[in-house]
This record gives C-alpha cells, sequence and structure tokens, in this order.
C-alpha cells in the first residue's frame, strides 16, 4: 500500500468529532471494546490504515537545489560577464567573476539545506514506545505500531503517541502549549464537549506530541499519524510556500531592468558606430563588449551578501541568529509583529501576583520562579513576616503543594505543577525555608487533585501532636466547602458575596484564581477522607496567578510603536488572559479580543477587516494563525511572526520573518524561522529590526556607490564612440575597476554604524523601489560628472601628444580617484558630511582608501601588471592633474545635498534620512 493510499484512509477513518461523542458511542464507531483490539484485528487494521508515522514529503535532490541556486537573473549577468572575459581571453578575471557566482551558490545552497530539516524535526517529535491493550493484555510497543481502535495507556512524563479519546482518567493533566500555546497544563476527563470547540478546549481529547505531566489515564486511539492534530500541522508545514523576501525581489526586478537596458545601449552604440561612424565590425564588437563588461556591476551580488552576513554577525552579538541571509533586510521593513504570548511576550513561568486575606489586598512583585520580590498594599511595601494570617496563608499553599524549586547555577528550576510552582516562590519571597517547613509539619495524606472534584487537600502533623487540613482549588468549589473564614488572626461566620466581588474584580486582570481553605484535625487523624473536607472548613484566602510579561516586554512594544511598526498578539490562550497581558505591556486592545472560533466563522474580507482593526486574538488554531499572516501580508503588510511551538511552525513559515525562540522554542518552530531568537525575548526583535534597517540602509549606499561606477564606464565608451575617439578605457581595465577598487571601496559600507534617528522613522513601502527617485538622480548626477571629468582629461591629454597607454592609465586613476572622493558621499546618502557625525566611526573606510591608492600604484607602475592591464607609468603632475579633477567631485555633491534638502527634492518619504 502506498504512502498517499494509506494516508487517504487515515483521513477517512478519523474525520468525526470524536471529542463530541460519548465513550460507548465511540468504542461503538471503532469497532473496538474495553479490552482493546485482538492482535489479529491489530495487525489488519495497520496493513489498512498504515503506520503511525508522519509522510515525508517529496524533496528535491540536491542536484537540482545546487542548479536552482543559479536561477537569477543577476546571475546570468555575472555568467554572462564571465563568458565576454573568457572569450577575450581574460582568464584571470573571468575565474574571479565565475568564482563569485560559485561562493554565492555555495551559500544559498547551504542554507536551503538547513530548512528541510523543519519537517524532519516535527516526524521526529512522536514517541517512540507506548503501552497499548491488546488481546485484554498491556504490551509495550513501538509507536508506529499504533493503529486506530487501540486502547492506549498515558502517565505522567509519558509523550502522547496519538490523539486519544479519553476513555478514564485519574488527575490526567496534559501540557499543550507545543500545539496550542495554552501556558497552563490543560485537566483532562471523559466527559464529551460541544462541536466545534477550538483544540485547546477538547477536555475529552489527549493529542499526539503533547506531554502528560500528571495523572494517568486511557483512551483509545481515534486518529494516527497524519490525521493526528500534529500531522495535520505538518501537512500544512508542506504545503506553505516560504515568500521571496522584498530585496530578493527587488534585486531580480533591478537585474531584469539593468541586463535590458545594457543589451540595448551595446547594441544601439554598434550600430550607431557601423551605420553612422562608419567603424568597422569587429571594433563596434569591441566597444559593445567593453560597454557590457562597463555595465554590469559584477561585484554587486558578493557585496550584498557581504553586507548581509555582517548583519548576521552584529545581530548574533544581540542574541538573534540568522538563517537565512535575506531575512536580514526583510527584518529592516517589518511593519507588523505577531507575536505569541506564551514564553514570547511572557516568562512561560506561573507567577502570583495578588494575595487577598479578609480585609486586604496585597500585591506580589517579581515574575517567574526568581525569589525576588516583596509585597505592597496600595502601593506601599509592607512586610509579612510577622503577620499570622498572612504567613497561615503562605504556609498553607507551601504544605497543600507537590512541587519543588531548587536552585541550579543562576536558574531556578520548578519541577511540577506550575501553579504549585508559583506558591513555593511566593513562600520564599515570604521568608518562609521550604526544607524546614516542610519538615516541621510532614504530610500524614493527601486527597490528590482531580478534575472531578476541584481541589487538592493535605493532612499534616507537627511534632507536638497537633493535626491539620489544608486545602486548595476553585474558587467557587472551596467556598462551597467553608462556613466561616479568617479575620484578624480569629474565624467567622463567612461573607460569601464579599468574596465573590474580589474573586470578579482579580479574574479581569486575566489571572486565575486559587483558594485555600483549613480546618484542624486530632492527633489520631491519619487517614483523610472526602467527608472530612465536605464541609466546616474556614477560608484563609485567595491567590490571584498569571503567566505575566517579561520585565523589557512593554518598553520593547513602545519602541515599536515609535518605530511605526504594530504589534499583534496571537495565543491560544484564554481571551481574559490575552487581553489582560495586552494591556500590561502597552498592546492595544481598543479593537476588542477575537477568538478563533469567530475566524473560523469569518470569510476573507471579514477577516482582513479583523486583522487590520483587532491586535489580540486568542483561543487561535495554527489554521487561523496562518490565515492572519496571509491577510495581513495580502493588504501589503511587512509580517514577523514570533513563536515557540509546534502550533507556530506554519505561520512562521510563511511569514516575511519567522522568528523562533531558542530557549524554549520546539526544533520544528526553530527550523521553520529565518531567525532564531537565543535568550527567547521578544526586545531581542527590537535590536534585529534595527540592524535590518541598518543593513537595508547600507546595501542602499553600496548600490549608490557601485553604479556611477558603471554608468561613467559606460558613458566615456558611449562618448568616444560618438565622437569617434578610441576608447579611454579597455575591458580588461574596466574589471579591474569594478572587481578590485569598486569593491573593495564599497565593502566598507557594510560596516557603517545605524544612522542617528532610524527606529524613529516608519517602515518604509514594501513597494518602494530598490532605487528611489532621488537614487536615480544621485546615480545620474555622479556618473555625469565622472564622465566629463575622465573623457576630459583624457582628451586633454591626447590633445596634448600623450601617448594612447599613458592616456588611458592617466584615465583610470581618474576614475578610482573620483571613487574614494565619492566613498565619503555616500557614507550619508542625504545629510552632509558635518552633520551626519560620523565621520570616523568607520575606521574600515580609510584602510580601504588606502588599500585601493596602495593598488593603483601598482597598477601604473608594476612591470607585471603593465603587461597585463596595459598601463604605464605617470609622472607627478599627472597625478596633481588627476587630483585636481576629482577632488572637487566632494565638494560638488555636499552641495547639492544641502541644494536638494531646501528644494525638498528628496521628500518625506518612508525612509526617512538614508
Amino acid at each position: 500500500m502506498s504512502d498517499r493510499q494509506s494516508n487517504k484512509d487515515k483521513q477517512t477513518a478519523t474525520k468525526r468529532n470524536w471529542y463530541a461523542l460519548e465513550t460507548d458511542e465511540t468504542l461503538q464507531s471503532l469497532g473496538t471494546d474495553s479490552d482493546g483490539l485482538s492482535q489479529q484485528e491489530a495487525a489488519s487494521r495497520l496493513e489498512k490504515y498504515g503506520a503511525n508515522r508522519l509522510t515525508p514529503p517529496h524533496k528535491r535532490g540536491p542536484l537540482f537545489r545546487l542548479i536552482m541556486q543559479f536561477h537569477n537573473v543577476l546571475i546570468y549577468v555575472l555568467l554572462a560577464a564571465g563568458v565576454i572575459t573568457a572569450l577575450l581571453e581574460h582568464w584571470i578575471d573571468s575565474g574571479v567573476i565565475f568564482g563569485v557566482v560559485v561562493v554565492n551558490a555555495l551559500i544559498g545552497f547551504i542554507q536551503e539545506g538547513k530548512a528541510e530539516k523543519a519537517l524532519e524535526a516535527i516526524r521526529n517529535i512522536l514517541t517512540q514506545y507506548a503501552m497499548v491493550l491488546r488481546d485484554g493484555k498491556r504490551r509495550e510497543i513501538p509507536a508506529e505500531e499504533i493503529t486506530i481502535g487501540d486502547i492506549v495507556f498515558l502517565q505522567s512524563g509519558d509523550k502522547v503517541p496519538a490523539d486519544i479519546r479519553l476513555l478514564k482518567t485519574r488527575e490526567l493533566r496534559i501540557d499543550e502549549a507545543p500545539l496550542t500555546g495554552e501556558s497552563m497544563p490543560v485537566d483532562k476527563n471523559p466527559q464529551p464537549v460541544a462541536e466545534g470547540v477550538t483544540i485547546g478546549d477538547r477536555i475529552s481529547m489527549a493529542h499526539a506530541g503533547t506531554l502528560v505531566t500528571s495523572g494517568r489515564g486511557h483512551g483509545v486511539a481515534v486518529a494516527i499519524g497524519d490525521a493526528t492534530e500534529l500531522g495535520q500541522i505538518s501537512q500544512m508545514l508542506a504545503k506553505v510556500k516560504p515568500l521571496t523576501t522584498k530585496l530578493l525581489q527587488q534585486i531580480d526586478h533591478f537585474g531584469k531592468k539593468l541586463t535590458v537596458i545594457i543589451l540595448v545601449m551595446a547594441s544601439s552604440m554598434a550600430v550607431y558606430g557601423i551605420v553612422v561612424g562608419d567603424q568597422s565590425i569587429s571594433d563596434m564588437f569591441l566597444a559593445a563588449v567593453g560597454l557590457a563588461v562597463a555595465a554590469i556591476p559584477e561585484g554587486l551580488p558578493a557585496i550584498i551578501t557581504i553586507t548581509l552576513a555582517i548583519g548576521v554577525q552584529r545581530m548574533a552579538k544581540r542574541n538573534a541568529i540568522i538563517r537565512l541571509l535575506p531575512a536580514v533586510e526583510s527584518l529592516g521593513s517589518v511593519t507588523v509583529i505577531c507575536s505569541d504570548k506564551t514564553g514570547t511576550l511572557t516568562k512561560n513561568e506561573m507567577t502570583v501576583q495578588t494575595m487577598v486575606t479578609k480585609g486586604q489586598l496585597f500585591a506580589v512583585s517579581g515574575s517567574g520562579y526568581d525569589p525576588h520580590g516583596s509585597f505592597s498594599v496600595d502601593g506601599k511595601e509592607v512586610e509579612v513576616e510577622g503577620q499570622d494570617d498572612i504567613m497561615e496563608i503562605i504556609k498553607g499553599a507551601m504544605l497543600c503543594n507537590d512541587a519543588s524549586l531548587e536552585k541550579e547555577g543562576d536558574n531556578w528550576v520548578m519541577q511540577g505543577d506550575p501553579t504549585e510552582g508559583a506558591l513555593l516562590t511566593l513562600a520564599l519571597k515570604a521568608g518562609l525555608d521550604l526544607d524546614r517547613t516542610i519538615n516541621h509539619y510532614p504530610r500524614t495524606d493527601l486527597i490528590p487533585f482531580e478534575s472531578e472534584h476541584r481541589f487538592m487537600a493535605t493532612l499534616h502533623h507537627d511534632h507536638e501532636g497537633h493535626g491539620f487540613i489544608y486545602v486548595k482549588g476553585a474558587p467557587e468549589r472551596i467556598l462551597q466547602m467553608c462556613n466561616r473564614e479568617r479575620r484578624g488572626g480569629e474565624d467567622a461566620a463567612i461573607h460569601y458575596q464579599s468574596w465573590q466581588e474580589i474573586i470578579g474584580k482579580t479574574a479581569d486582570k486575566g489571572q486565575r484564581m486559587l483558594a485555600i481553605a483549613f480546618r484542624p484535625a486530632e492527633d489520631s487523624h491519619r487517614e483523610l477522607k472526602f467527608e472530612d473536607v465536605d464541609g466546616g472548613l474556614t477560608l484563609l484566602g485567595l491567590f490571584g496567578i498569571i503567566d505575566p510579561p517579561r520585565q523589557d516586554s512593554a518598553e520593547s512594544v513602545q519602541l515599536c510603536r515609535s518605530a511605526g511598526i504594530k504589534v499583534k498578539m496571537i495565543t491560544g490562550d484564554h481571551a481574559a488572559t490575552a487581553q489582560a497581558i495586552a494591556r500590561q505591556i502597552g498592546i492595544d486592545d481598543s479593537g476588542g479580543v477575537i477568538s478563533g472560533e469567530e475566524i473560523e466563522k469569518m470569510d476573507e474580507d471579514s477577516l482582513r477587516g479583523a486583522a487590520k482593526d483587532t491586535n489580540v486574538f486568542a483561543r487561535v488554531s495554527p489554521e487561523h494563525k496562518l490565515r492572519l499572516v496571509e491577510v495581513m501580508q495580502e493588504t501589503g503588510e511587512v509580517v514577523a511572526m514570533t513563536g515557540d511551538g509546534v502550533n507556530d511552525a506554519p505561520a512562521l513559515k510563511r511569514a516575511d520573518v519567522g522568528v523562533a525562540m531558542g530557549i524554549k522554542g520546539t526544533e520544528v518552530s526553530k527550523e521553520a524561522a529565518e531567525m532564531v531568537l537565543t535568550d527567547d525575548n521578544f526586545a531581542s526583535i527590537v535590536h534585529a529590526v534595527k540592524e535590518g534597517r541598518t543593513v537595508y540602509d547600507n546595501i542602499r549606499k553600496a548600490i549608490t556607490f557601485i553604479l556611477p561606477t558603471n554608468g561613467g564606464e559606460a558613458g566615456i565608451i558611449i562618448a568616444a564612440v560618438l565622437s569617434g575617439r578610441l576608447l579611454p578605457i579597455i575591458p580588461v581595465q574596466i574589471l579591474w575597476i569594478n572587481m578590485i577598487t569598486a569593491v573593495t571601496l564599497a565593502l566598507t559600507l557594510a560596516f557603517e554604524p545605524a544612522e542617528h534617528g532610524i527606529m524613529d522613522r516608519p517602515p518604509r513601502n514594501p513597494e518602494e523601489p530598490l532605487l528611489s527617485n532621488f537614487l536615480i538622480w544621485r546615480v545620474f548626477f555622479v556618473s555625469l560628472l565622472l564622465v566629463i571629468g575622465t573623457f576630459g582629461l583624457f582628451l586633454w591629454e591626447r590633445s596634448n601628444g600623450v601617448a594612447i597607454d599613458q592616456a588611458r592609465t592617466i584615465a583610470v586613476n581618474t576614475l578610482v580617484m573620483f571613487e574614494v572622493f565619492y566613498l565619503f558621499n555616500t557614507r550619508s546618502l542625504k545629510t552632509p558630511i558635518w552633520r551626519a557625525g560620523n565621520f570616523f566611526s568607520n575606521r574600515s573606510v580609510f584602510i580601504a582608501v588606502f588599500t585601493v591608492i596602495a593598488a593603483q600604484l601598482l597598477f601604473t607602475y608594476l612591470p607585471f601588471m603593465q603587461t597585463l592591464f596595459h598601463s604605464t607609468a605617470i609622472s607627478t603632475w599627472d597625478w596633481l592633474r588627476i587630483l585636481l579633477v576629482t577632488a572637487p567631485l566632494l565638494v560638488i555633491v555636499e552641495v547639492e545635498k544641502i541644494f536638494l534638502e531646501k528644494l525638498n527634492f528628496s521628500g518625506k518619504n518612508r525612509t526617512g534620512s538614508a
């Protein structure tokens, strides 16, 4: 049976909403019972439905992927340049050009190979072994052999091997954060739920790839392999086509236009020379070749690649690892950041933020499991040690607890339920010694937490013969069990309404409420029963618990706002929690919260409007995240998507920039993303955006520097042909200028620091061309100055009887010195040098200038170079004339900046002052 047919059978067999069916109906529908399948029936179904594994998609072979790296217009242009130089028998130049092409191809090939690991990571997420019931007996089998109808057993620490409809549970809690984004483990029970609910609300299901944190249970496998929710994400990930970055699109468009312009110019000039100028066909062919070589910016792909690579190194120092080079530039144009909540904007560590006793409400500072924090009332810090009511409630929360908290190095590590871990942290903040307190009040018995009764109870005895019971759980359940409340050290009749009001106000902040109660016990009381806690308890107080925002999340959101970037929270968590966190960190929630169920009912137009007006989305599924990213891209947004779970992978891959969390992120999300944050900190994205803007600025500077050189060379050749003169520069000299001097100088622009105010300007228009009207003017203006200066000096030298090789040597050195002076102009495209304030900030500029001047001296005076490039020695007076012609360029361009600034020629465009 083929994988495709097997997958089809799986889909057909698992199409029903099993979570909404009664357990008996589920077993009947699947043709199984509580004794499980027989070994014979299991083998038959395994043959029918296929193995419980994710089907690998069709892969492009390495040879095809390598060949596709050459499928780019600029690469075609470079290959043409290499062929032309080879035809001219300039083997060294040809080798350099082909070398650049091969290096670029290898970089792309290696990066693309890494991206292929995304699907491999998700396929390996299933468990290796599982416990099932076959022929009425428990058997451990490879997870791949689980089939539909198998009875599967789960216990604490297990990774769920298939999608399972639960039949019986005991204290079963499952961490579904990788699949849904839910920050808390979910209580599971076999009771059916309504059809149409989101994955996070299907409490009667255990989904493949999630982790059992506590308890045990068993159920029937209703979906395996590709048909599981995890499998659906894998299929989605395989179908999602990653976008070509704006930079690659713009370079591709620029390369096509440049190719057409070069061909038209070269052929037109050749025809003109032959028809009008009466030149020989061979001479015009050489002139056309010279024009093509002059106009092709051979070094541009290498410069762009190196500029991006330098950006990658800078980002790595700021905790952002870039997996795909073009993503560096994409970060600079991001207009929307769609962030997951859990583990990204928050720490994914539950924290007690509110503590309530009768008559007092305490705010608790600090976040996560680090026990640094304090207590305050109405904004004033207070000491809780010595306050019996406060210490009693904290002590009870610590004792009625199964978690552990230990310091490992500089970090506090929690084992167990996150809520219980938060209570232990609270106890440490209050000054309690965990081990000493537990040893002084040893536990005698307990009633473990179960979703049916929604509380946990523990029985303790001290060494003086006193017994007592602590009960913690859902407030509404604990209130039913209490008839008294602790008030000023005394127990008094409980006032239910006041507690209900407090619960409502605290829950509105998105905090999960937890109540704790107490009753004394006799020394002889050694066994804890339900009737012991069914009534007559004293309510001690309440806790408000939440997964708090990171300390710098609010500042980062504000920085994004000032940079014109919208921040949207897209989470699988509950709406109230999402909205509370959004308000705390400054995400605008005026548009309300839209749930996954609402998204499910929206058509594309409605969703497009919702994505524009709403910034908080809760209880969303992987499909919803992907749809939201897509509709935002359709409206012209450049979208960065952050996340750490399996559920984030398809949207990460689809986004313009996928950002995964390096510490708590799954391998699936890391492999699907273009960028990985090594510190899981939302703030690192802001640093990356700044670096992305800097990289794009520097690429534009490099292009604005390179193109006038090519334009000047092409203009000189055209001027020579039109005037019937010998070529002032020949193809081999042009290649020297383009590949050695121009590239060396242009590379220094990759090291330019960020310009002042770079994060105060809005993102650039994604549709803005690589060369704006202003930059086209600058390229034309400087090219014209280069033509006038170089060709004019060449004519002056020839008119004074200078030999052709000497005149050409002067022309080449003139072009190079023009480049040297123009480099300083290009470091700030619009701001005059003296106002930019960064003249000495990039020492590589000065190193490159001295290097190029030294290279020109070798070009001019070294015999070997004279033979290779047809150059000859020139006098000091020749150098003075060269400087007299080229130095004014520096002043002229600076005057042009001031003139255009006054005319506001450059306008107020979205790129700001590059």
